[in-house]
């Protein structure tokens, strides 16, 4: 029997979603985000976002401590410029099978447990984890001050071919800096990798199986299925891409700290992935670079900025519109952001790429 999904068409939709990525400095400059330092950062949080949707969009699991594998990622990364080498490749080796490690112990313990004792589980994992990075664990985290690469650190795999001395210990990859454009082309590299993953779990017969888990799990137990080894595969699979995520994080910024594991990261993640559209491939890419759009561009907007925008109107009815529009930017960017969550989830449920389906399929019914 032919395949439901054939792998030309999935070769066909990474194609297209490369183009996107690759061409972000171009199709990104009428929104003022070509810049480096934040496209990095919509590919990093893209990465993390797929990989929380892997759990939640297509088990149901919800998690609340999904930061803390990201910190693992940053602070994994960190120790392997430190010790190994100043290349990125065994740094991000180190830090996704760091947190693969940290997800097998927390998510054998978490996954005890459903519904909301699991999200409650999660939680409370990463808070115990942003504690010890943050007091107890200094002597590795250096607690509140966050750990650096230093000129002194020995370095073992550099100091093999003789290349320890650097005036500015930086990231690279076969001596080429990631720094500027070339840590968003490293970032973009690794997003389309873990895309195609994503792409394949989600066709092959274990994501139809983790489907089946989110729509009755209990149905399923009933005919025999032993459910947990799978739920147990895609947290430490998510806990791997959260990892790197934030060892990509350290690449492009060598310092980790432990505000990367606050609660509060966690959060984000769970809105990025709703908002985009949970159990899709794109949503979670989409809710991602919208959240740090909001976060990088409108929180830089204050009220000279909105004159200027809205200059050609009439000065009184200018006044007005800026009176009007300024409490949703700048500060107030979290207003406009928690009020398209709200329309999202109250008419989109399915998240924004639920919208762009519905939008193409009027245009469709239109022309036939």
């Amino acid at each position: 029997m032919a395949p439901l999904w054939p792998p030309r068409r999935d070769i066909l939709m990474t194609v297209i979603f490369g183009i996107v990525v690759f061409t972000m400095p171009i199709w990104l400059q009428p929104f003022g985000a070509a810049y480096p330092d934040l496209m990095q950062r919509f590919a990093i949080y893209g990465i993390f976002a797929i990989g929380f949707n892997i759990l939640f969009g297509l088990t149901g699991y919800l998690s609340f401590g999904h930061a803390a594998f990201l910190g693992v990622g940053s602070y994994t990364a960190v120790w392997s410029f430190k010790l190994l080498s100043l290349n990125i490749i065994p740094a991000i080796i180190c830090s996704t099978l760091m947190a693969g490690v940290f997800a097998v112990v927390i998510g054998y313990v978490s996954l005890r447990r459903s519904g909301i004792y699991f999200s409650i589980l999660t939680l409370a994992f990463a808070q115990m984890c942003y504690n010890l990075a943050y007091s107890v664990l200094t002597p590795i985290t250096n607690g509140e001050t966050g750990l650096r690469v230093l000129r002194d650190d020995p370095r073992i795999i550099d100091a093999m071919f003789g290349s320890t001395t650097v005036a500015v210990p930086r990231a690279e990859i076969f001596g080429i800096a990631i720094t500027g454009m070339t840590g968003f082309w490293a970032c973009a590299v690794c997003l389309m990798i873990a895309f195609y993953v994503a792409l394949r779990i989600t066709r092959s017969p274990f994501g139809m199986m983790l489907r089946g888990i989110k729509s009755n799990q209990t149905r399923m137990s009933y005919v025999g299925v032993n459910t947990r080894p799978y739920t147990l595969v895609a947290f430490i699979i998510s806990g791997m891409y959260a990892g790197l995520a934030g060892g990509l994080l350290a690449i492009v910024d060598p310092l980790a700290g432990a505000e990367r594991m606050q609660w509060t990261a966690s959060g984000e993640v769970v809105l990025m992935t709703i908002l985009g559209g949970a159990g899709t491939l794109l949503g979670p890419f989409v809710g991602a670079v919208i959240i740090k759009y909001f976060e990088n561009i409108f929180s830089s907007l204050g009220d000279a900025t909105l004159a200027d925008a809205f200059s050609f109107l009439p000065p009184s009815v200018e006044h007005v519109v800026v009176t009007i529009v300024s409490p949703f930017v700048g500060e107030g960017w979290h207003l406009t952001l928690g009020v398209l969550f709200m329309i999202v989830v109250i008419f989109l449920p399915g998240g924004l790429v639920e919208g762009f389906r519905r939008i193409g399929r009027l245009f469709r019914s239109k022309e036939r």
